[in-house]
């Protein structure tokens, strides 16, 4: 149920619509957002309520989303496994699309679900998705997980990790919190019930 019903595209003020318009380009590097990343209406109108906010977190954001150290493939996983954790149907389904975008296989994104300790992850990715696990339970990556991601991350990388996942627990938080609703697009995408 929303909570905070999306203002539509029609009501944002000029200056959100550029704002919007300008992030989306810088978000895609200078081009336009691909056609199947096109939902986000409903969360871009949630976030239109407080225009202040949005102008100041989604920069943040959109630097975790295509500004990192981090690979494609590593950032959605790190997203992905957030969403599920959190229970963040929007977030999941958008991030599995992107996933999908940046190399996952279907299985694997179904896989990430099951958490780090299923076959079939390279030791990097178990590590990543134990990282993330870890920062939910302990609010810290513990030493063993810190010390595999550290023979493979630099310290940036290992900063992306920490502030890519907190970023996408507190989107994930707002999004279950405010009742955003998926797009029709991202119908298709809603993790299956377990």
């Amino acid at each position: 149920m929303e909570r905070i019903p999306p203002l539509k595209p029609a009501d944002w003020s000029a200056e959100l619509r550029a704002f919007f318009a300008d992030f989306r380009t810088r978000v895609h590097h200078g081009g336009p957002a691909p056609s199947n990343t096109q939902s986000g209406t409903n969360l871009l109108g949630t976030l239109a309520r407080y225009p202040a906010f949005t102008m100041a977190f989604l920069p943040f954001n959109g630097h975790l989303l295509y500004g990192t150290k981090l690979s494609d493939r590593q950032r959605e996983m790190l997203i992905l496994r957030v969403a599920n954790l959190w229970e963040s149907d929007y977030e999941w389904a958008q991030h599995a699309v992107l996933g999908g975008n940046a190399g996952l296989s279907d299985e694997e994104i179904a896989r990430i679900a099951t958490g780090p300790d299923v076959p079939g992850w390279t030791p990097e990715e178990s590590a990543l998705l134990r990282a993330a696990d870890e920062l939910r339970i302990d609010g810290a990556i513990g030493a063993g997980t810190w010390q595999a991601l550290a023979e493979v991350f630099d310290e940036q990388q290992l900063m992306d990790i920490v502030f890519t996942v907190g970023s996408y627990a507190m989107l994930a938080m707002a999004l279950r919190s405010f009742g955003v609703r998926p797009e029709p697009g991202l119908l298709p995408y809603l993790p299956v019930a377990q």
